[in-house]
């Protein structure tokens, strides 16, 4: 399949490219501050968060790993660190036996819980204190919408299992 390149408009250069770097020095600068301010790494933060967001404190390591789009090995690892730093505990899966579920320790939500607040406020400083509500709505239906279609179409890893 030798397709033409549907090549980026200038307009669709400009956004996309503009997007990518807004993307990359926001992530960037709101890590840095993270880890300096908190001691916790984007990763740690996003497995925490997703963690919170459960009444249990308790998620499938498959899902976490899903969540951040990483693949389940990385994710282990990662855990390990977390679980070595007493932020998270792993328990085996009862129902399947294969499974291992992941689970916020009191550490855990202390550290995610001094972090919040000052991880809000760079998110205020850094990016909503420079967009109107109209343009947040925007951008929140455009997000949805790209993650919908991310949701629905396999990851390259998948569509390479299936073409096996």
């Amino acid at each position: 399949m030798n397709e033409t390149p549907r090549w980026l408009s200038p307009a669709e250069q400009r956004a996309w490219r503009s997007f990518i770097d807004m993307h990359l020095k926001l992530t960037g600068r709101l890590a840095r501050q993270l880890q300096t301010e908190s001691g916790l790494s984007a990763p740690d933060f996003a497995a925490l968060v997703a963690l919170t967001d459960v009444p249990d404190g308790r998620r499938r390591l498959l899902d976490l790993a899903k969540s951040v789009e990483w693949e389940k090995s990385r994710m282990s690892h990662h855990i390990t660190r977390m679980a070595k730093r007493g932020l998270v505990t792993r328990e085996e899966c009862a129902e399947d036996g294969r499974g291992a579920f992941v689970v916020i320790t009191p550490a855990g939500r202390e550290a995610i819980e001094a972090a919040a607040p000052r991880h809000v406020e760079a998110v205020r400083d850094l990016f909503l204190d420079h967009v109107t509500p109209a343009e947040l709505g925007v951008l929140a239906q455009i997000s949805e919408r790209i993650l919908t279609r991310l949701d629905d179409a396999p990851s390259p890893d998948q569509q390479v299992a299936a073409d096996a």
